[in-house]
């Protein structure tokens, strides 16, 4: 089937076949071009996008090795009867389903380029790219699959925090202790869109609240901020933690956010009230990190228990602390649970597997460990990093999860 590209998407071509001419110093080429494709100097001089057609054709040539890839691992699938054909869409990789595959050393990539140590890494809802930021005031975008290098946003004058994707993966939003947040267009020439300005302090994290036009901010000035990103405004301010807000986090059914502070507590609030649900406060030190439980938790962390039963699927938080514990809490009843220890140092972050089974953390003792839900208690440990191990995420849907740490790079872990 042929698909024709639309008029704008001709005209941007078009553009970007110009702009590599005039770059490449093909002169009489570019003025032939340029006369029988219609660009005009305005339009070229107006393009941030300086490297569109060279992106682009990398891209392809990624894609076309992803591609072969996939062939070559189905064909190795099929002829080692990894595949079950009678059950078509059924993969079976050993003994494991895919709800128990969990990080095993060694690091399939190690991305390095950051200065300085690396605070977040993220991944791409729905490209395989991800991105870190860094106290070197820069995020760098990676593909995941590749470790290639793609391109560095850069504009805040001071260490980026923390930094977050929108569902569908078409903004970028990021804060720095510059006292500002940051919104990255993510669909085109990755420009900064615009710039947010309203808490007194350095700001040390941001959350995108699900399906809504809406971003929460939290700062050293003890506040967090709502804000309305059509308008660029601040339209509300949460106060209640007594010193600075180190991690806000939104339930998977977006109707609560939970935030972690220095002042020993975790914060549960309503989002649609925007009043305090529940304050949690058995930590006997900073509070670094929390992560909600997905409902598919539930039956390993309360055997037995019934969804149906429960005010709603978001009820379980579980957070991590400089005391070197992870708690788990009842947010509803506003009780911990249990408590999870095997850290040596402060644990810095934390994420819930896809299956729901598995608690993954990292912290300044350098490792990642895998905890058993069910089990309550680690049944793995990987040596991570070289220094303090500050941040992780898992794709939502392919086997990976990436590390970031002091020692200034990003690794790739494969699930198997």
């Amino acid at each position: 089937m042929v698909m024709n590209l639309s008029d704008k998407q001709l005209a941007d071509l078009n553009i970007a076949i110009a702009d590599y001419l005039r770059q490449k110093g093909f002169d009489e080429t570019f003025k032939i071009f340029q006369t029988e494709a219609n660009v005009d100097n305005q339009t070229l001089n107006s393009k941030n996008d300086t490297d569109a057609l060279e992106r682009r054709w990398r891209a392809v040539a990624r894609l076309q090795k992803k591609v072969t890839d996939l062939e070559k691992k189905l064909q190795e699938y099929e002829t080692g009867g990894l595949i079950n054909t009678a059950l078509p869409g059924t993969t079976v990789r050993g003994s494991k389903k895919a709800d128990e595959w969990l990080p095993r050393p060694p690091e399939r990539l190690e991305l390095t380029g950051h200065r300085a140590p690396v605070t977040r890494v993220i991944f791409h809802p729905i490209y395989s790219v991800i991105a870190s930021c860094s106290e070197d005031a820069s995020i760098r975008i990676w593909d995941f699959e590749t470790g290639d290098y793609e391109r560095s946003l850069k504009g805040h004058t001071n260490v980026i925090n923390d930094i977050c994707f929108d569902a569908k993966g078409k903004m970028l939003v990021s804060c720095s202790s510059d006292v500002s947040i940051k919104i990255w267009d993510f669909t085109g020439n990755y420009e900064c869109l615009k710039t947010l300005k309203g808490h007194d302090a350095d700001i040390l994290t941001v959350a995108c609240l699900t399906n809504s036009d809406h971003i929460l901010s939290g700062s050293r000035d003890r506040t967090i901020k709502m804000w309305e990103l059509a308008s660029g405004y601040c339209i509300f301010n949460f106060c209640g933690h007594e010193d600075w807000i180190r991690m806000i986090r939104v339930s998977p059914d977006g109707l609560s956010f939970a935030s972690a502070s220095n002042d020993k507590t975790v914060r549960v609030w309503n989002i649609q009230t925007r009043q305090v649900r529940s304050v949690l406060s058995e930590h006997e030190h900073i509070v670094e990190a929390v992560a909600w439980a997905p409902p598919q938790s539930v039956q390993y962390i309360v055997p037995g228990e019934n969804k149906e039963n429960t005010e709603s699927n978001s009820y379980i938080l579980i957070t991590g602390s400089r005391d070197k514990t992870i708690r788990i809490f009842n947010i509803v009843q506003g009780f911990c649970m249990y408590t999870l220890t095997g850290h040596d140092n402060w644990v810095r972050d934390l994420i819930v597997h896809s299956g729901g089974k598995y608690l993954i953390s990292v912290g300044d003792d350098r490792t990642m460990r895998i905890w058993c839900l069910d089990q309550k208690r680690n049944t793995k440990t990987i040596n991570a990093h070289n220094g303090f191990v500050s941040c992780l995420a898992m794709h939502p849907s392919q086997p990976y999860i990436a590390t970031g740490s002091n020692d200034s790079s990003v690794k790739i872990w494969e699930c198997r």
